[in-house]
């Protein structure tokens, strides 16, 4: 109560609607709590052609959307890198001038994010999962691709390029503590971090983590420090942006509602076409 409080006296009852859109689902991390992870063979893999996402731009636009999400697996390619350029352009082209696009691709280079910032997008979201050095390594396969030092110089990388940056932590993984919790809140006030998204922790059965779901804290509670999370956030930090991420909608059928009276402001309905969806 004291959250959604000082959300209102702040930036008020308005809330964001970003359109979601998971545009492909190829990915070169092995993430172990990612249904999307390279090594799953059962993923059946997809990349929506450039004709489908601008139609679905198109349809967000005409929707009275803020602007869309654009989200994919991690790869960083020198095609991607172009492909996704280009692909800034042609939405620029196509919708106001308010319409803001915000880019969820993981880790790229300097001169990367730089580009795309150049193209026309404004806002960048790369979740941190953990700001522990040691849960990232539990979760995460010990090589060079999965380096928590890499993802943090990235997320100082992002912000150097200009862009209004966004990450985000999840909630009831396994090995995770009420201090590590605590010290994820601290970190994102620390970094000044314009946008968050974090929710529960979702177990997904073709995942290495799967192995500790008998560890895990039930959904319901899961669902309740989650909601904890967003609210002490708010008070932390009153005029961030926090999404209520659809992690809250699959515990509960009025999640995201609930998470915006507990302090979040954007919502980020899924957009994605359902011939795609299942499979991200």
């Amino acid at each position: 109560r004291k959250a959604y409080s000082v959300k209102v006296s702040t930036i008020g009852k308005k809330d964001y609607l970003r359109g979601l859109i998971e545009f492909s689902n190829q990915c070169k991390k092995n993430c172990l709590y990612c249904g999307i992870r390279a090594g799953n063979s059962k993923v059946k893999r997809y990349s929506m052609p450039d004709e489908e996402i601008l139609d679905t731009v198109k349809f967000a636009q005409q929707n009275k959307f803020n602007g869309i999400v654009l989200q994919s697996g991690e790869l960083d390619n020198c095609d991607f890198t172009k492909r996704i350029s280009a692909l800034i352009r042609k939405i620029k082209a196509s919708t106001n001038p308010d319409f803001r696009i915000t880019l969820s691709l993981g880790e790229q280079s300097a001169e990367t994010y730089n580009e795309w910032f150049a193209a026309g997008a404004q806002r960048y979201l790369l979740r941190i999962e953990t700001s522990n050095v040691e849960l990232y390594k539990k979760i995460h396969p010990d090589n060079s691709l999965h380096n928590y030092t890499t993802r943090l110089k990235c997320l100082e990388n992002i912000q150097k390029a200009g862009y209004q940056t966004g990450t985000g932590v999840m909630i009831g993984l396994p090995f995770q503590t009420m201090e590590n919790l605590a010290d994820d809140l601290l970190f994102l006030k620390q970094m000044n971090i314009d946008m968050v998204g974090m929710g529960p922790y979702l177990e997904h059965a073709d995942t290495p983590l799967y192995d500790y779901k008998d560890t895990l804290l039930p959904l319901e509670e899961r669902f309740m420090l989650s909601l904890r999370m967003i609210a002490i956030l708010r008070l932390m930090m009153p005029y961030i942006n926090i999404a209520a991420t659809t992690a809250l909608q699959s515990i509960m059928p009025m999640g995201r509602e609930r998470g915006l009276k507990a302090g979040a402001n954007v919502l980020m309905p899924n957009l994605t076409s359902g011939k795609y969806r299942k499979s991200y």
